[in-house]
């Protein structure tokens, strides 16, 4: 976990913060103990412990929490529930501890525990009150792990619903524990002097800061601050970016295959070549995606279009490497090329697997269809075609294409045309609920409350279209001098928002933020004297870059996609950068798992 270390923060501070609340947890449970995950939950954790760190701690066994009996293992003193404050989770809990008592010889008289991720939850507890298996536990904790670091400049709630919660149900939990998250970072690196942000969440996660930090008076870390100014951006603020394919090689893995907390699994036939059949397996082979590996933090952030040209130059480094051995005349340079050999092996196989994964993705990329999608949304963007029927989109309900790609492409016409007509969204909603089934009625509801899809009215995005140079005519993307290469030539909102924040200031686009959803922060935290940095000027952020580089945590609020933390990571690498940006976010999304996540229906609440 070195990479943690390299960025501008050294987040894996954040990471050992979380490991002692972890390990405080489990040490309190004295004797040997048995884990039972909240399946959900194995991904975040996985980037704060490894099993080998728990077994140190008496872990001799974990599983997840499943429906079915659990088996019970003798010499264990400790069964700990570690589940998210979900109500159907804590049904399963249940079954399975009335499971236990009904074989209680078997259970050995292990004591049961449980711990919510990340707060209790008393409607939970209510829960287990009823199910009349609360006296069963002899603890009940919570766990306030609120941020997990995924790379050396992204961090993650693991939230898997937040936007859905927060503009549907209606239920700002999720913000609470943001500016819980905030309030960590803050003790960590210091106080961060300056706050913009824009959104309706934004604003409630800036009052519940400002009103957690009052509470604080008088015990805040006194440190000067590492991160310069905090950027809040509410996911509502941008709906278009998340339904745009993301074209860099980590965003098309992640829409093609999924990234989970830095793990992709793949199908293991590109991987088995020249094995033979009956050593061949079936299972899916499971990738480490961070800046650890030296190949991938050089292709993550490319346009897919530059990763085969790439992956030749780096073939032809290596092999030249190699191909020293045969220079190596004298001891002493045998003995230097030996001492290369494991590093070199090391490359040679990254760069098997990576030139693998790239021809898998290049496999769906080459496809006709995924092409046509392409052109389709850079038409939209471009402002082709918005306001009739699409041929192209009618042509994926005929063949029944997975309901989530076609709503992205419905819900992207209806933003990039501010609406549609009424006689075309009628017949849009009646083509899904003919073909995809009448409970669609309900994901259809929910996109028009959130304004995605919705009728005509305004000219919002050909405002912003203009203002922040939402689209560019030519992309170089082998060298791009613009963070819209990661679209092919659509730059995110919520990046050129963060972009003219940094340089101009947002006094440059008071027309673009008032057209906009939610209010606009623009605020100061004071800081004691001794501990105050040279302060920003106009409304925007200045640096002559080195050593006095700025340091800007962007924090979306409802989910963030690949493409735009490639985006903000471009702005950073710029020679004249005058910042570096920090990405956090509520969850890692796509349009894709948006949707899905909006086709599933609202929580019911008591």
């Amino acid at each position: 976990m070195t990479h943690l270390t390299t960025g501008k923060i050294n987040v894996s501070l954040l990471r050992e913060a979380a490991r002692r609340e972890l390990l405080q947890c489990v040490d309190s449970c004295v004797g040997t103990k048995a884990l039972v995950w909240d399946d959900v939950l194995t991904g975040p954790f996985n980037l704060i412990a490894e099993y080998t760190l728990l077994k140190d701690h008496d872990v001799i066994k974990m599983q997840p929490l499943q429906k079915a009996v659990l088996p019970v293992q003798t010499g264990i003193n400790n069964i700990i529930f570690i589940t998210r404050p979900l109500l159907s989770l804590v049904q399963m809990i249940a079954d399975n501890i009335k499971q236990f008592s009904r074989r209680e010889s078997e259970r050995g008289g292990a004591e049961l525990h449980i711990i919510f991720v990340p707060k209790k939850s008393q409607l939970c507890e209510g829960r287990l009150k009823e199910l009349e298996v609360f006296e069963m536990f002899s603890s009940i904790q919570e766990l306030c792990i609120d941020l997990y670091p995924v790379d050396c400049d992204v961090l993650t709630m693991g939230l898997e619903s937040s936007f859905k919660e927060c503009n549907l149900e209606k239920d700002m939990t999720s913000m609470q524990s943001a500016a819980r998250a905030l309030m960590t970072i803050q003790a960590l690196y210091g106080i961060i002097p300056s706050i913009y942000g824009k959104g309706k969440c934004s604003k409630h996660v800036y009052d519940l800061m400002i009103r957690m930090r009052r509470e604080l008076m008088g015990s805040e870390p006194q440190m000067t601050p590492q991160i310069d100014t905090l950027l809040l951006l509410d996911r509502t603020v941008d709906l278009i970016s998340p339904l745009v394919t993301q074209l860099t090689y980590e965003g098309l893995i992640d829409e093609i295959f999924g990234i989970n907390y830095a793990i992709v699994k793949l199908p293991p036939d590109k991987f088995n070549q020249g094995k033979d059949l009956q050593d061949q397996s079936s299972e899916l082979k499971s990738f480490s995606l961070n800046s650890g590996e030296e190949l991938f933090a050089e292709l993550r952030d490319k346009n897919f279009n530059a990763v085969g040209p790439s992956l030749s130059r780096k073939a032809k480094t290596i092999t030249a490497q190699f191909e020293e051995r045969h220079e190596a005349k004298t001891v002493g340079e045998m003995k230097q090329f030996v001492a290369k050999l494991p590093h070199l092996q090391v490359a040679r196989q990254s760069l098997a697997s990576h030139t693998s994964i790239a021809e898998l993705v290049k496999e769906v990329t080459d496809t006709d269809q995924f092409m046509e999608t392409i052109q389709v949304q850079q038409d939209f963007l471009n402002g082709i075609d918005t306001d009739k029927a699409h041929p192209h989109i009618e042509e994926c309900v005929s063949h029944r294409d997975p309901l989530a790609k076609v709503l992205r492409l419905m819900c992207l016409q209806s933003l990039t045309n501010n609406g549609l007509k009424q006689k075309l969204l009628d017949q849009y909603k009646l083509d899904i609920i003919q073909t995809y089934g009448y409970e669609h009625i309900f994901t259809l509801q929910y996109l028009e409350r959130l304004g995605m899809l919705r009728p005509a009215g305004g000219r919002t995005y050909a405002m912003l279209r203009k203002t922040l140079r939402l689209t560019i005519d030519s992309v170089d993307e082998q060298n791009p001098q613009d963070p819209a290469y990661v679209h092919s030539g659509y730059a995110p909102v919520s990046v050129r928002l963060a972009q003219t924040l940094v340089r101009p200031g947002w006094r440059a686009v008071t027309e673009v933020l008032a057209a906009l959803p939610g209010p606009t922060i623009q605020e100061v935290q004071q800081l004691p004297p001794g501990l105050r940095k040279r302060r920003l000027s106009s409304g925007s952020i200045q640096s002559s870059g080195g050593e006095d580089t700025k340091v800007v945590l962007v924090f979306f609020l409802g989910g963030c996609t690949m493409a735009e933390i490639s985006a903000l990571r471009f702005l950073s690498q710029q020679e004249d950068a005058p910042c570096e940006f920090i990405v956090a976010t509520t969850k890692i999304i796509n349009g894709s798992t948006l949707l899905r996540s909006l086709m599933e229906p609202l929580t019911q609440r008591s």
